[in-house]
C-alpha cells in the first residue's frame, strides 16, 4: 500500500498539546474560624482564579472544612471535630459558619466496653436565630462506691427516664440560645456535664458527651450577622483583609481634630 494513501498510516506532526501546569491558574484564600475559637486562621484553601463567567468566589462558597478542636482551640480535646462551611469570600479570605460536630471514631470505640449499658439520644431542636439542629447525646452507666457487683447494668424504665432526661436537658439548653452561644456551650462540653449531674439520682452515669450535632435548616445569609460572628464590623473589608468601621462598609464621618 502506498504511504499516504492510509490517513492512519500517515504521521502528523505539530498535534501534541503543549502542557501547562494546573497550579499556575489557582490561588490560594485563607479560611476564617468564627470569634468562638481561639485561632482564628484555620488554614488555607485553594481554588482556580475567576475567570469569565467562572468566578472564584462562588467556587469558595458552600465548601465543608473539618477541624481538630486541639487545632482550632490549642487544647488536648484532639478527640471532637467541627465542621465550618465557607458563607463568604471577602478579599482573600473566607468567612465560616458553624456547620457540625462529630466525635472521632477510636474516642467512640474506646468508651464503648462491656458490663455496662450504653444509652443515646436524640433531639431536633430550633435555634432562637433560626438554625434547626439535630443533637445526638451518649453516656454509660458506671459502678458506684464500694461495688462488689461486675456489671452495671440498668433497668429499661431507669434507661427510658435517663433519656428522657437527656432530650429535656438538651432542648431547654439549646431552644433559649443562638447558634453562637450553643457552639460555645459546645467547646467545653458543658451540657454533657449537666446530663450526668441531673441523671445521677435515677442511675449514675459516666462518659456523658455530646456525639453529633448537625445543621439540618439554617436561615437565609445575612452579611452582618456573619460579620458580628466573626467579631469584623459591617459586611465590607479593605484590602489587607481588615473589616471597614460602619454598617456595611457605609460612609462614616471623621472625627474632629483639635489641631491641624
Amino acid at each position: 500500500m502506498a504511504v499516504g494513501k492510509n490517513k492512519r498510516l500517515s504521521k502528523r506532526k505539530g498535534n501534541k498539546k503543549k502542557v501547562v501546569d494546573p497550579f499556575t491558574k489557582k490561588e490560594w484564600y485563607d479560611i476564617k474560624a468564627p470569634s468562638m475559637f481561639t485561632v482564628r486562621d484555620v488554614g488555607k484553601t485553594l481554588v482556580t482564579r475567576t475567570t469569565g463567567n467562572k468566578i472564584a468566589a462562588d467556587a469558595l462558597k458552600g465548601r465543608v472544612y473539618e477541624c481538630s478542636l486541639a487545632d482550632l482551640n490549642d487544647d488536648e480535646n484532639a478527640f471532637r471535630k467541627f465542621k465550618l462551611i465557607c458563607e463568604d469570600v471577602q478579599s482573600k479570605y473566607c468567612y465560616t459558619n458553624f456547620h457540625g460536630m462529630d466525635i472521632t471514631r477510636d474516642k467512640l470505640c474506646s468508651l464503648v466496653r462491656k458490663w455496662q449499658t450504653l444509652i443515646e439520644a436524640y433531639v431536633d431542636v430550633k435555634t432562637t436565630d433560626g438554625y434547626l439542629l439535630r443533637v445526638f447525646c451518649i453516656g454509660f452507666t458506671k459502678k458506684v462506691n464500694k461495688q462488689v457487683k461486675k456489671t452495671s447494668y440498668a433497668q429499661s424504665s431507669q434507661i427510658r427516664a435517663i433519656r428522657k432526661k437527656m432530650v429535656d436537658i438538651m432542648t431547654k439548653e439549646i431552644a433559649t440560645e443562638d447558634l453562637k452561644a450553643f457552639v460555645t456551650k459546645l467547646i467545653p462540653d458543658s451540657i454533657g456535664k449537666d446530663i450526668e449531674k441531673e441523671c445521677a439520682d435515677i442511675y449514675p452515669l459516666k462518659d456523658v458527651h455530646i456525639r453529633k450535632v448537625k445543621v439540618l435548616k439554617k436561615p437565609k445569609l445575612d452579611i452582618s450577622k456573619l460579620m458580628d460572628l466573626h467579631g469584623e464590623i459591617g459586611g465590607a473589608v479593605d484590602e489587607s483583609g481588615e473589616g471597614i468601621s460602619g454598617a456595611a462598609g457605609e460612609f462614616v464621618e471623621p472625627e474632629i481634630q483639635e489641631a491641624v
